[in-house]
């Protein structure tokens, strides 16, 4: 497949009159200022928010269980639902980001998320409550497919790739807020801690208020004025001449078309970050969603399982820092080669902890290069295509992530009603992270490298 770029004008069939210039090249140029600054803050919330809601559902488990009389099986299923929604919430949103833009999805999406998640708060039954959970799940997916993406359209060249994996700590946030959450408001019951947390969706006003709409899909849509208006507005004034006599573009491909990438030079780099997405995803989320009743396993009370917990998510803060540093020095997929190898052998020994010693250790080990990696990956993912599919590109890889969070806590339920022990429940959960880290050897690396 050739690459073409192509202006407005060209579209229009006629004959374009100034510099054709990549929207990407000015990016190499521009400064990183306080509009940054505020669009990062508003977008790193918004991921903190999704963290959040994945994980109020499993911390309110055992509260909804007891009310519901609901078996392991049940709570399993309820966990899934969320992901399940997000599968269909996926592929729709990547097709609306690339078609209405990066802004509205996520405003639309916080408001659909934060209505439904409060309606789920007043179910009179399980089976009320799982299919909110699913729609909840519908909604909150616009915040997956478009966090990222749409920070990276905003951010310098040389800042893009340590700024996106410092937005991935939102992840370790939201798990706190959650679990403060579930804490403050365990004795009120779960519908308080649900309920509490929707207010979130209010966020929808700070996005709209701090961040700026994409100026690559501005370009793709045509609208050369609006997007070097962002420019201007992103570099504070400071690359006002960089628009003498020219004209941006973007490359040119079918927008918004899934057939797109799974052809050409997109099939490789598709197909590997799909079976990335679906074994990393597992490999995390099938621990975590089963954690507390894996520590009880151990031995642990409800409350010191949220210690544990908690702790694990400072434990990401380290990670995320360290792994930033390291890919602006050495790229993407060093970085996150290693990590994974060094998260994989985290996960067998704190499946083969025999102390409480042992397995704070060797879950600091885990949770330092596995949300590490994260970080890494969340920014690789959504450099590997150009604008026009790069929302589908994402909703591709973020629906196989959600069809591992799905099927995840139901396997991991059924392993544990079947008494499997703790090793091999969790060494069969860390083998997913093996397959993770040979896969990204075979990508392209993106450090440095202008978006198209």
């Amino acid at each position: 497949m050739s690459t073409n770029y192509l202006s407005h004008a060209d579209r229009d069939g006629s004959k374009p009159s100034k510099t054709l210039v990549q929207v990407g090249e000015l990016f190499e140029k521009m400064p990183v200022t306080g509009e940054h600054w505020k669009a990062g803050l508003a977008l790193f919330f918004s991921f903190a928010i999704e963290a959040w809601e994945m994980m109020i559902i499993i911390l309110a488990s055992a509260s909804i269980g007891a009310e519901f009389k609901l078996d392991g099986a049940q709570i399993g299923s309820l966990i899934g639902s969320i992901f399940l929604g997000m599968i269909p919430g996926c592929l729709a949103w990547g097709k609306l980001i690339d078609k209405f833009g990066r802004k509205k999805a996520m405003i639309y999406s916080l408001i659909s998320y934060g209505i439904i998640s409060l309606l789920s708060a007043f179910s009179v039954n399980y089976d009320m409550l799982w299919w909110l959970r699913f729609c909840s799940g519908v909604g909150l997916a616009g915040l997956m497919v478009a966090t990222f993406p749409y920070f990276e359209e905003l951010l310098p060249v040389k800042a893009r790739g340590k700024a996106t994996v410092y937005l991935a700590s939102g992840w370790p946030v939201g798990f706190l807020l959650a679990i403060g959450i579930t804490y403050l408001f365990m004795d009120m019951g779960w519908r308080w801690i649900i309920g509490i947390s929707s207010i979130a969706g209010l966020w929808f006003l700070v996005v709209a208020a701090l961040v700026p709409e994409s100026p690559y899909w501005l370009v793709g849509k045509g609208r050369q004025t609006e997007a070097k208006e962002v420019v201007r507005r992103l570099s504070a004034g400071k690359m006002d001449n960089e628009f003498d006599n020219v004209e941006l573009i973007v490359e040119d491909v079918k927008e918004g078309s899934f057939i797109e990438i799974f052809r050409g030079k997109f099939l490789r780099p598709t197909a590997l970050q799909i079976i990335i997405n679906f074994c990393f995803s597992w490999g995390y989320w099938a621990l975590s969603s089963w954690m507390p009743a894996l520590l009880a396993k151990k031995g642990l009370s409800a409350p010191q399982g949220l210690g544990f917990m908690a702790l694990s998510a400072l434990f990401m803060f380290p990670g995320y820092m360290t792994a930033s540093y390291l890919t602006g020095k050495f790229g993407r997929k060093k970085v996150m080669f290693t990590f994974v190898l060094l998260a994989a052998i985290g996960g067998f020994g704190f499946a083969s902890s025999s102390t409480m010693a042992e397995m704070y250790i060797w879950n600091f080990v885990l949770s330092f290069f596995s949300l590490g990696a994260w970080g890494v990956w969340d920014t690789w993912m959504a450099e590997l295509y150009p604008t026009e599919v790069r929302g589908v590109s994402y909703s591709v890889g973020a629906t196989a992530q959600r069809v591992a969070n799905a099927i995840a806590p139901s396997v991991i339920g059924g392993m544990l009603a079947a008494n499997t022990s703790f090793l091999a429940t969790v060494s069969f959960i860390s083998t997913f992270l093996v397959i993770t880290f040979i896969a990204t050897l075979f990508l392209k690396e993106m450090e440095g490298e202008i978006l198209h």
